[in-house]
C-alpha cells in the first residue's frame, strides 16, 4: 500500500482501535458538516468523460452486494446523497459529486453473479479505466462485507492499486450482521489475514446500522485529503 505519510497503522475492530495515531487536522469533522454543499459533479459516466481532475479525490469500490451506497450515505450524514438499491449492480458508471474540500467517485460495483459476462468486462473497463488516468488519488476506499471471505475479485483490486501505487484503506462492511462482538472479532482476524499477502493496509470495522466506525473512516478520509492537498 502507499502510506498516507505521518500515520502508524490502524485496525479498529468494533469500535476498538488497535492502535490510533492520527495526525490533528482531521479532527475537525469536515465530512458530516451540515454546511458542506455536496453536488453532483458529473452523472453516469464513462472514464473518457471524467471532469478535470483539480481536487483531492476519494474513491468508492468493492463488490455489488457489499453496501456501498448506503455507507458512503453514513460517512456523509445524507440520506439520500447516493441512490440506494434492493438491486446489487445498479451502479453501472461512475458518478461523481464535490463537497468543495474534495471531488467523491462512486465507481460500479464488481462481481455480481446475476450480471451478464459482457457488463462484468465492462465495469472492469470503467473502475481501470479510472485508476489508469493521471488524477489527484488522495484515497480509494476498498468494501469488503465482513461475512463473508475475502474474494479473488478483492484481491484483485487491492493488487491493483498496490500496482500503481494508490493509497487505499479496507473498510469492512455490515459488522452488525455478525452474532456477536466476539464473533465479529474473529471474523475480522480471519479476513485481515487472507489480506497479509497483498501488504500492509488501514482497515476499519464498520455498520451503516450503528455508526460503528464510521468516526474512524470519516478521520481517515479528511487525513487523506489533508495530505493530498499540501
Amino acid at each position: 500500500m502507499k502510506p498516507i505519510s505521518g500515520r502508524t497503522k490502524l485496525i479498529t475492530v468494533i469500535g476498538d482501535p488497535i492502535e490510533h495515531s492520527l495526525s490533528p487536522q482531521i479532527h475537525n469533522r469536515a465530512l458530516e458538516k451540515d454546511e458542506l454543499d455536496y453536488r453532483y459533479l458529473a452523472f453516469d459516466i464513462l472514464p473518457d468523460q471524467v471532469p478535470a481532475s483539480t481536487l483531492p479525490e476519494v474513491s468508492f469500490v468493492g463488490r455489488s452486494n457489499v453496501g456501498k451506497s448506503t455507507i458512503m450515505n453514513k460517512i456523509f450524514n445524507r440520506k439520500r446523497l447516493v441512490k440506494v438499491s434492493n438491486t446489487p449492480g445498479r451502479t453501472q458508471n461512475i458518478n461523481f459529486f464535490n463537497a468543495g474540500i474534495a471531488d467523491f467517485v462512486d465507481l460500479p460495483g464488481y462481481g455480481y453473479a446475476k450480471v451478464a459476462k459482457k457488463d462484468k468486462n465492462r465495469w472492469r473497463t470503467l473502475i481501470e479505466g479510472y485508476f489508469n488516468q493521471d488524477r489527484k488519488f488522495a484515497l480509494c476506499c476498498v468494501l469488503i462485507d465482513i461475512r463473508h471471505d475475502v474474494s479473488e475479485l478483492d484481491k484483485q483490486m487491492i493488487a491493483f492499486l498496490n500496482a500503481r501505487e494508490i493509497p487505499f484503506m479496507i473498510v469492512f462492511t455490515k459488522a452488525d450482521k455478525m452474532s456477536s462482538k466476539t464473533a465479529a472479532r474473529r471474523q475480522m482476524a480471519k479476513l485481515v489475514k487472507q489480506l497479509s499477502a497483498s501488504g500492509d493496509a488501514v482497515v476499519v470495522a464498520t455498520s451503516s446500522l450503528d455508526g460503528m466506525g464510521i468516526d474512524d473512516v470519516r478521520s481517515l478520509i479528511e487525513d487523506a485529503i489533508a495530505q493530498a492537498s499540501e
